[in-house]
């Protein structure tokens, strides 16, 4: 038989405990510290086209309060949803409806202290403007950043690869600066990166291809140098790579063109050099192919098949010479074709996808005759 003593002690512990899962259960409001750190959120910044931060009023941030979502059992603000450009009808103080939003001010640190933040979109505001907070790599079980469309500017924080649950990191159109830090190879789980229409300067990182689950990969727009590292052809998800308009050389790597997920490819606007790997043109999978404004030379590869199929496929303003290979005429579907301002000489063949195509697609070669430019003499 237990002594009374331990009874008594057993059974407090049970009511204590008891007590304390009631607690747990029974949370019907916001936490003081997540609604504090909102409204120090709030504080830095100002919207008035919308109205949105007039529904952040009351004592519980869980309900009503325009973008902000909750765990329902516990109650922890697990994401913040703030878009200027499509403000969600059902929100009945949102007047105006229809119309893009502006929003000024900065993003203060208060915001890392919702340490439950599993998604942060903040875009297409405009007119937010300073530093990306470093403390934002703290919040470990965030899965998705949203910043596009602001006026963020200094660099990303240089160990943005703590995030390992992120899956969408979007950087888009602010004016971001600094190089694109090594430690993003270490975000296993990233899925989906958009950093175009910044000021990034630098090169990519060589373990890029570490990005094991990436399907796409949007760089384009930035002041991006250095060759492309060889380990993004390793990225087997990899679906759509935009490195248009920066500073990039050296040679399109080969191995792009046997990639098996790999649809759409944009290089164009760059100082690529050498020779157009035939891997691309052959029936690599690519369906939209930019390669224009880019310093390459050499022949176009006389490769095509009935496994090319390209609804886009731009080779414009390189140093390309030669003839247009009568292979193109064998490919499964070219729906848009423009060799125009290169080298080419020798008569256009004949037949699809030619008949369909506009004179200024060819303008601007050395010698190029025939259909639909001029007849050959």
């Amino acid at each position: 038989m237990a002594p009374a003593g331990s009874t008594t002690t057993a059974t407090v512990t049970l009511i204590f405990f008891v007590l304390s899962l009631s607690a747990i259960t029974n949370v019907k409001s916001c936490t003081v510290g997540d609604r504090n750190a909102l409204l120090a959120f709030k504080s830095a910044l100002t919207e008035s086209q919308f109205g949105i931060f007039k529904t952040w009023r009351g004592t519980d941030c869980c309900k009503s309060w325009y973008g902000v979502h909750c765990d329902p059992s516990s109650k922890r603000v697990t994401e913040i949803s703030l878009r200027g450009e499509s403000p969600e009808s059902s929100v009945p103080t949102l007047e105006k409806m229809g119309r893009s939003g502006y929003m000024t001010g900065v993003i203060t640190p208060a915001i890392c202290k919702l340490d439950r933040l599993s998604t942060i979109i903040i875009a297409d505001w405009k007119g937010i403007s300073g530093n990306i907070p470093k403390c934002i790599t703290t919040l470990s079980f965030l899965r998705v950043l949203d910043l596009v469309g602001n006026q963020f500017s200094g660099p990303i924080p240089y160990n943005i690869g703590r995030l390992h649950r992120l899956t969408v990191l979007n950087f888009a159109d602010n004016q971001i600066n600094g190089v694109i830090p090594s430690s993003i190879v270490q975000m296993s789980s990233l899925m989906h990166l958009d950093l175009r229409s910044n000021k990034i300067t630098g090169e990519i990182p060589t373990e890029f291809g570490n990005l094991k689950m990436l399907s796409r990969a949007l760089l384009s727009k930035n002041l991006i140098s250095g060759s492309i590292p060889s380990s993004i052809s390793k990225i087997y998800r990899l679906a759509d790579l935009d490195l248009s308009v920066n500073q990039l050389s050296g040679s399109i790597p080969e191995a792009f063109g046997r990639m098996p997920v790999l649809s759409t490819l944009n290089l164009d606007m760059n100082k690529f050099s050498g020779e157009i790997p035939t891997t691309l043109l052959s029936g690599s999978g690519i369906s939209i192919l930019n390669l224009s404004r880019n310093a390459l030379e050499g022949k176009i590869p006389d490769v095509f098949g009935e496994r090319s199929y390209f609804t886009a496929l731009d080779l414009s303003y390189n140093n390309l010479k030669g003839p247009i290979p009568k292979s193109v005429t064998s490919a499964s579907y070219i729906g848009h074709l423009d060799p125009s301002h290169n080298h080419l000489c020798d008569p256009i063949p004949n037949g699809a996808p030619f008949n369909h195509l506009e004179a200024s697609s060819f303008v601007n070669n050395d010698c190029l005759c025939g259909s639909p430019l001029k007849r050959c003499p």
